[in-house]
């Protein structure tokens, strides 16, 4: 009987050996060769979920595929060993600056793992009536980073010959609507509001409600840095746009409470926001990890005294005012040396150090000196634990609302602080939540398609790096020093900065809605 079988098992055995010897075969033979093969990487993929290992493999400007079983090979033109490293999408900037037709590389926002950036902000965007002239100018341009444009409410105004009225004129308001929705259709995501400052201050809600239901129309968000931040005002502020909620959603800009104290007084805005929510609006914000403000002096000046008023008029008519006025509002903002002037001749200096060395009271120094529109300047107004509080919240992200040329060290050191002050130091925040705040969360706000997930078909935006090893190196006297510790940063599938070499060839591109 033995005999009888033994023929059929060495057949069993030899039928197997060819499957086995096929299957071999077939991985040889059916091997994909891709463009970029990221090896053994830890996969934080921008949704909050646990990190995981796979090779993620690169094809053009996307990913072709990502493979958790890391025993698999690949062939591929490049390789990266990404063994002991995090790999996650690249950073997207809900507020940012900048002119990419005077900066196209911006070199400040790629070094700290940004890759996509939010143009158009607090009202100001290109003063074009035809932006789509203007993208095709920004396409010629060799970009450091991808970038998405929204419309300025406060530039439309300008444009439409609306400027300083409280009340558009009919006419006034149909040429603003008729801006703003050859914007949205060019691409722009949305619109941009800037009512602390002119001439977006004259708008009413009439106005915003009309110009929000066209967004809505659209399928735009509208950004608002609202009309104000104090503590006193911040909620009612909030309101007025959570009114504009009603018709599309909204996003409040650089979330703070300027002279608010505590995680108590934070709880109460979220509060707000959640309250919103759960009655239906989509409303979100985010938030730069600073306790100083970074904007226009004019910030400081009573709306008197602004355009389209004549400084020089309120100089001989009203000086004693303004010199009162000014007097007590820098003392509310913490004193002269809480105001860091960041342009013009005294830059670097404090306003005390100003009117030092000009031997006159500050408030003389701000109105003959400086004026109005003569600087900007940080303004260490805000709390750091109310504004940490608003960091962990679910629905805020993260922003720099820097640019290449602003001397606040958020423009060069946002996201690199982020990991290394919250999530390595302090762990304020878990490293996969962290990713979710500068990456997913901001791309599903933003309505930006196949970008901001470590996802299969999706664009290939991607940092490789350690945690540990991410440092942010600005200061506020120094704030032009570039960011560290990112191994690798992909652009649309393009190795774009290695190590501290930075190789980019300018692969960012106008991102279109």
């Amino acid at each position: 009987m033995e005999k009888l079988y033994r023929p059929a098992a060495l057949f069993v055995r030899f039928v197997i050996v060819l499957l086995v010897f096929a299957s071999c075969q077939q991985v040889t033979t059916d091997k994909t060769r891709y463009e970029l093969l990221i090896r053994n990487a830890m996969v934080v993929d921008g949704t909050g979920k646990a990190a995981f290992a796979a090779h993620v493999l690169v094809n053009g400007d996307s990913i072709a595929l990502i493979d958790t079983d890391t025993t698999k090979t690949y062939t591929a033109d490049r390789t990266i060993n990404a063994s002991g490293l995090y790999l996650t999408p690249g950073f997207i900037d809900t507020h940012a600056h900048g002119d990419p037709l005077e900066t196209p590389d911006f070199s400040n926002f790629l070094s700290m793992g940004v890759t996509t950036i939010c143009l158009g902000q607090d009202g100001f965007s290109p003063e074009r009536e035809d932006l789509k002239e203007w993208m095709q100018e920004v396409n010629s341009k060799k970009l450091g980073v991808n970038i998405a444009l929204f419309a300025g409410h406060n530039t439309l105004r300008m444009l439409s010959g609306i400027a300083y009225d409280s009340i558009p004129s009919a006419q006034g308001m149909a040429k603003m609507e008729k801006l703003l929705t050859d914007a949205l259709d060019a691409g722009c995501f949305g619109l941009t509001t800037g009512l602390e400052y002119n001439p977006g201050y004259y708008a009413r809600n009439t106005e915003l409600n009309r110009l929000a239901e066209l967004v809505g129309k659209k399928g735009g968000i509208i950004m608002s840095h609202m009309r104000n931040e104090d503590d006193a005002y911040v909620e009612a502020s909030i309101r007025e746009l959570l009114e504009q909620g009603q018709y599309c959603p909204v996003h409040v800009s650089h979330l703070k409470v300027v002279y608010g104290k505590g995680e108590a007084r934070a709880n109460r805005i979220l509060q707000l926001l959640d309250s919103a929510r759960q009655q239906g609006i989509r409303v979100t914000a985010d938030f730069y990890p600073y306790t100083a403000s970074y904007t226009g002096i004019a910030i400081l000046f009573p709306d008197w005294a602004k355009k389209p008023h004549d400084y020089q008029e309120m100089l001989k008519t009203r000086r004693q005012e303004l010199a009162t006025f000014l007097r007590s509002k820098i003392i509310q903002r913490n004193g002269p040396e809480a105001t860091l002037i960041g342009s013009g001749p005294y830059k670097s200096k404090t306003l005390q150090q100003v009117a030092e060395e000009l031997n006159k009271p500050f408030e003389l120094a701000l109105m003959e000196d400086i004026g109005p529109y003569g600087a900007d300047g940080a303004y260490f107004i805000m709390d750091e634990n109310l504004q940490e509080t608003f960091l962990k919240a679910p629905h805020v992200m993260v922003c720099s609302d820097g640019s290449p040329t602003m001397r606040h060290p958020r423009s060069f050191g946002t996201f690199a602080r982020i990991l290394e002050t919250y999530v390595v130091q302090k762990q304020l925040l878990p490293l996969e939540e962290a990713i979710h705040k500068m990456t997913g969360l901001s791309a599903e706000t933003i309505g930006l398609r196949n970008r901001g997930l470590v996802k299969q078909g999706y664009k290939a935006d991607l940092l490789v790096f350690n945690p540990e090893e991410v440092k942010e190196n600005v200061t506020y006297e120094n704030p032009h020093q570039q960011a560290t510790g990112f191994r690798f940063v992909i652009l649309n599938g393009s190795v774009v900065k290695e190590a501290k070499v930075e190789t980019t060839a300018g692969t960012g591109q106008l991102i279109l809605k």
